[in-house]
């Protein structure tokens, strides 16, 4: 990802990794079942924090280290609970925490996670705008959960399905550009237009990542392909697939009963392929892409403009 090149230039980073780590060190059970989560990942909610913070020239946002790591507990603590939802096994290329564990202690890691995220909050006086945005945040990210899982293998419509990676993910994305704005004293309407280009940007990370879990390569993604068809989450490219595929009464009768198996994966991603179901996410994505640049405010600082355009271009060609 080399957007972070110009962010390491006003930022050290290793402050962020060293606070992530720090909210786990304080029950040794804890801190050896997290570390394996909390160790990977891309960190693109923290850095797209970060990254606004210093969207103001005049303003240094070393204090918010705090507000970047806890973006990232938040993250890491819904991923704990959406592996139980799932019944997921693997998480960027680890044992998940359910798998290992069992769902109790899972529920109640990501509690904890939740916890140490507002504990960091609270400790440093960030102020009732970054909390009552942060208050909401967690809200969506329960409310998508609650309609994912009221929908497992069922097909849902454009709107549908639009509505529930906004609440799941875009939302996300929005917020920690929003936050960044707060936090560098922006103008209002500068504010809103990074939290368009943040939405934008999440909904196009969502459908790639839709597109990888058909296509991508498992060592890459750390999850198997697939699993999210095998947990009943029906996502763009079946979703084109059945629009368009003289194959999509297959594709249904895979769907509705409810147990997948490898080998219906397989013929799931030989029936998206025959059809430009692969072609039509991908342009998808790429128009939110666009709409994400269009919004990034002029007034800006000008390398913190581009650095927003390299993460967008990063969302679009990433294969993990």
């Amino acid at each position: 990802m080399n957007f972070i090149s110009a962010l390491e230039t006003k930022i050290n980073l290793q402050e962020l990794e060293n606070c992530i780590g720090q909210a786990v060190v304080e029950d040794k059970f804890i801190q050896e079942i997290c570390t394996p989560l909390i160790g990977g990942g891309k960190r693109l909610r923290p850095l797209l924090f970060l990254t606004c913070s210093c969207a103001n020239k005049n303003f240094s946002p070393t204090k918010e280290i705090p507000l970047a790591a806890a973006l990232e507990l938040i993250h890491t603590a819904s991923l704990v609970h959406d592996d139980i939802l799932d019944n997921a096994k693997k998480r960027r290329g680890v044992e998940t925490i359910n798998s290992m564990h069992g769902s109790q202690i899972a529920v109640l890691v990501g509690d904890y996670l939740f916890a140490k995220a507002f504990q960091l909050v609270a400790e440093n006086d960030y102020g009732s705008e970054v909390s009552a945005v942060l208050s909401k945040l967690v809200k969506n990210l329960c409310l998508g959960e609650i309609i994912q899982d009221r929908s497992f293998f069922v097909v849902p419509t454009l709107e549908e399905y639009y509505t529930r990676i906004n609440l799941k993910t875009a939302f996300f994305l929005s917020t920690c550009c929003r936050l960044g704005g707060i936090i560098a004293k922006l103008e209002r309407t500068e504010i809103e237009n990074l939290a368009d280009y943040g939405g934008n940007l999440g909904l196009a990370f969502q459908i790639i990542d839709d597109l990888l879990d058909f296509f991508g390569e498992e060592k890459l993604t750390g999850k198997a392909v697939g699993g999210d068809l095998k947990s009943g989450v029906i996502t763009l490219p079946i979703i084109r697939a059945l629009e368009v595929s003289p194959r999509a009464d297959a594709l249904t009768k895979i769907i509705a009963q409810e147990k997948i198996s490898c080998a219906d994966v397989a013929l799931a991603i030989e029936i998206i392929r025959e059809t430009d179901a692969v072609e039509y996410c991908r342009t998808c994505a790429e128009n939110h892409i666009a709409a994400a640049k269009n919004n990034l405010p002029a007034a800006i600082d000008a390398t913190i403009n581009l650095t927003l355009k390299q993460v967008a271009d990063f969302v679009i060609s990433r294969n993990r």
